[in-house]
């Protein structure tokens, strides 16, 4: 599994975020001061990196610096300072978000979440592929898997789960499915769209995705739902 680097030397805020991190689906690694930091990126490879500013031995901005004269991995720096040349002396040298604490884990799950997706997106050469957390669809294979383990799904399934993972925390009515999956001439109810995800989430929920899930939306319709998103 994919690992994520905490370097923080506040023992409360890595157990936080090591929860955090391990319901959306990754092996969390902690460092407890800059040094270490810099040797666990090296041994673990991590694909994103949680970095204080403020750590001894090295601080962030130095392990950053490392960091990225060897790699182009995603780094959060997480500071309780927030002037604005602080901000940009991190982005400057490499960071790709910045946040101040206090935080709350959720908001950092969610930019972990953002800036994964667009890591993911810009690395497949084949848009075809979409990644979110543990799910992936080849849309031009029809093919489906969640944590590298294939699920067998129709040609519609695959269609559907492309539509509402393509648009993550988006409200699809069934009269938008209806017309997007069967197209606009079909003469059938909100119904069949009802069964069709009573089927597909059958097929689904047999490997667990803590991190995501098709979510009903009483009198509306579906969408695919982030934990911790609204």
């Amino acid at each position: 599994m994919a690992h994520i680097l905490i370097a923080d030397d506040n023992k409360d805020i890595t157990d936080i975020l090591s929860a955090y991190v391990e319901k959306e689906g990754y092996v969390p690694v902690v460092a407890a001061d800059g040094a270490e930091a810099v040797n666990m990126f090296n041994k673990y490879n991590p694909v994103l990196v949680l970095l204080d500013v403020m750590m001894p031995y090295k601080d962030g901005y130095q392990v950053c610096r490392e960091i990225r004269e060897k790699s182009e991995v995603p780094i959060i720096l997480i500071t309780a300072r927030g002037e604005d040349f602080e901000r940009i002396m991190g982005l400057d040298i490499g960071a790709d978000d910045y946040i101040v604490k206090p935080f709350s884990p959720s908001e950092v799950m969610a930019r972990i979440r953002a800036i994964l997706r667009r890591v993911n997106r810009g690395n497949s050469d084949d848009k075809n592929v979409l990644n979110i957390s543990t799910l992936q669809i080849n849309i031009e294979e029809y093919s489906l898997s969640i944590s590298g383990k294939k699920i067998p799904l129709t040609k519609k399934e695959i269609e559907t789960m492309w539509i509402l993972a393509g648009n993550p925390n988006k409200v699809f009515t069934r009269d938008n499915l209806l017309d997007s999956l069967w197209g606009i001439d079909y003469y059938g109810d909100s119904r069949t769209v009802d069964s069709h995800i009573k089927r597909l989430r059958a097929k689904i929920d047999k490997v667990d995705h803590p991190e995501w899930s098709i979510r009903t939306i009483w009198g509306l319709g579906y969408k695919f739902e982030l934990e911790g998103q609204d």
